[in-house]
């Protein structure tokens, strides 16, 4: 079993930045795939970045490439996705998610979820 808790969201002007934080319990992060999604009001959760320790590989949704930036520390079992340049495109609900078996950038592929935590971008 896997528990994660999100942190890091709020409201923030356009070009401005934020760092999500994603906690992980129940085991190390490191063996599993995490990635990190958002869900704006009336739209498909969508896949924003995700990263793969056992293959070393990290993917990031067209839109947020140059801007974000997925990112682990193992010691605290966290992963962060670092966000600049934020714009009011970005607001949505994030989650953090993680699964076994691959990275995968379809959210019904993903096991276990984190409680979500808003970032609301203002022009």
């Amino acid at each position: 079993q896997v528990q994660l808790v999100e942190s890091g969201g709020g409201s923030v002007q356009a070009g401005g930045s934020l760092r999500l934080s994603c906690a992980a319990s129940g085991r190390t992060v490191s063996t599993y795939v995490m990635g990190w999604f958002r869900q704006a009001p009336g739209q498909e959760r969508e896949f924003v970045a995700g990263i793969d320790w056992s293959f070393g590989s990290i993917r990031s949704a067209d839109s947020v490439k140059g801007r974000f930036t997925i990112s682990t520390d193992n010691t605290k079992n966290t992963v962060y996705l670092q966000m600049n340049s934020l714009k009011p495109d970005d607001t949505a609900v994030y989650y953090c998610a993680a699964r076994f078996g691959g990275l995968r950038t379809s959210w019904y592929d993903y096991v276990y979820w984190g409680q979500g935590t808003q970032v609301t971008v203002s022009s």
